[in-house]
């Protein structure tokens, strides 16, 4: 039970870690490339991981290990963030963040396919409630804001839902920070040229907004957030964990309204709200 609940207070602050990614993200992509971004963020964050690695004299990976780790790098490190950075192109972090509603349905389904996981049938209805006010939302309003991000978005998730799931997985005997450390050396030797490829033919000409919203994206969202995120998913179980991922919206679109001055419509905050209820539910019948 001790287990448990610190699987979920990992979790959460993993969670809150996470929801500045988006607006960060369309931050960084106003003025940056979005190949770039994607890019330097992973690249960045690879280095302080190997510091990590090396620092704490980690041993390396069985090499059973590596296929689990390579799909970690594909799904969060490279997947993820280059699929919100194109879709955030063509829509507000406002919109976009209500998708991340459907990562807790993502999650789950990778984590019993993947992970093992075997949670009550009232776990999934909750789970499928939560999600069906996000699909919902999208039907109605989506649309007509951007078929194009939608459909990014939505590969994004599915992307996102299996790195997160193998990496909780990894994280059972190789540790939470262990796992995202090594799934981003993995992707550094196609990151760091492509980073240097995409960079920009002024510095200086970019404000220092951007610059900020990588540094966040790169040392919070791509490295000290799997910290907490996969030894929560870990230690609580990836499928239940995972419906943290519902109250992410929450905190994404109270600081894309104050970092952004984007509009958070009362469609939004119904959802929302809605997501709220579901994740307290899916939490009970998780076991």
């Amino acid at each position: 039970m001790e287990r448990s609940a610190s699987g979920w207070i990992n979790g959460f602050i993993g969670v809150v870690i996470f929801a500045g990614s988006l607006p960060a993200t369309r931050m960084a992509v106003m003025e940056l490339d979005a190949s770039f971004v994607t890019a330097a963020r992973a690249s960045i964050a690879a280095l302080l991981g190997l510091v990590l690695l090396l620092a704490l004299r980690q041993p390396r990976p069985v090499r059973s290990d590596l296929p689990g780790l390579a799909l970690v790098s594909l799904g969060v490190v490279v997947g993820f963030p280059l699929l919100t950075a194109l879709a955030l192109r063509h829509a507000s972090s406002a919109h976009t963040i209500v998708f991340l509603g459907l990562l807790p349905l993502s999650t789950a389904v990778f984590g019993v396919l993947r992970g093992g996981d075997r949670p009550r049938p009232a776990f999934w209805v909750f789970s499928l409630l939560g999600s069906a006010c996000v699909v919902g939302y999208a039907a109605r309003n989506g649309i007509e804001a951007s078929l194009q991000a939608d459909l990014l978005m939505l590969a994004a998730i599915v992307v996102c839902g299996l790195g997160y799931a193998e990496g909780g997985r990894l994280a059972r005997h190789l540790g939470g920070w262990q796992v995202i450390s090594w799934a981003l050396l993995l992707a550094l030797p196609v990151m760091l040229p492509l980073m240097v490829a995409m960079r920009p033919v002024s510095f200086t000409a970019v404000a220092a907004s951007a610059w900020w919203a990588l540094g966040y994206v790169a040392v919070f969202s791509m490295l000290i957030g799997f910290l907490f995120w996969y030894r929560g998913l870990a230690q609580g179980g990836i499928a239940a964990v995972g419906q943290l991922q519902l109250l992410q919206p929450f905190f994404g679109l109270a600081l894309a309204a104050m970092l952004l001055h984007e509009t958070v419509s009362a469609g939004m905050l119904l959802v929302t709200v809605a997501a709220v209820i579901c994740v307290a539910g899916a939490r009970r019948f998780s076991r």
